[in-house]
């Protein structure tokens, strides 16, 4: 007989955010956070400061190095500029998320595709942080979830369709109390949303 081996068991909060929207929230540490891709490859644009410093915010370097992989999956821990623990990966069915690509702006889109835009991955966070008394300059390197950048043999890099299915999820443990942000990518420009943006499910768990 299977047995659900799920950690969590009580559900906090949940909340569907809408193609193109943002969302930010305190988790403690001991909680959990889950994101669900319902639709399938809808790049989710993802940042998180510690509650306690937040000048100690995700490293992406650190996370890379200390996990020795471009990609983030499920065992994997998402690492401050401190080197301290902000989250581990504990459940992961899409397989393949992007710590390359950065978010999107209304200004390289402009750069990239000759379209002038108003809404951008970059534009979410700015407003997000806005609500924490933080301001754009605390906008780093990010964690792309269920998007796929691949590298070529000389260093190619190119975002393409992603692995991730309607109902693919990841589920995030906090190490810290941390403040999480995330921007349910815009891109209509590239595969990151599959063309087409589409909603997303967050929640927040105990055991």
């Amino acid at each position: 007989m299977n047995k659900n081996t799920s950690p969590i068991s009580t559900c906090l909060a949940q909340e569907v955010i809408e193609a193109k929207g943002s969302w930010s929230k305190l988790i403690k540490k001991g909680q959990y956070l889950k994101l669900v891709d319902m639709e399938g490859q809808q790049a989710v644009d993802f940042l998180c400061f510690s509650a306690g410093l937040p000048a100690d915010r995700i490293n992406i370097p650190n996370t890379v190095k200390l996990n020795k992989s471009l990609y983030i999956k499920k065992g994997d821990v998402i690492y401050s500029d401190h080197a301290k623990k902000m989250f581990t990966v504990i459940e992961d069915t899409c397989g393949m998320h992007d710590t390359l690509a950065g978010c999107c702006s209304c200004e390289i889109d402009l750069v990239r595709y000759g379209v002038v835009k108003t809404q951008s991955c970059r534009t979410n966070f700015i407003a997000e942080l806005a609500k924490w008394s933080m301001g754009p300059a605390e906008i780093v390197s990010n964690i792309n979830f269920f998007m796929r950048v691949t590298v070529g043999t000389h260093g190619e890099v190119e975002i393409v369709p992603s692995n991730s299915k309607a109902g693919d999820h990841v589920l995030l443990k906090a190490e810290m109390d941390v403040i999480a942000m995330i921007s349910n990518c815009p891109q209509q420009n590239n595969p990151a949303a599959g063309f087409m943006p589409t909603p997303i499910e967050v929640s927040v768990w105990s055991n």
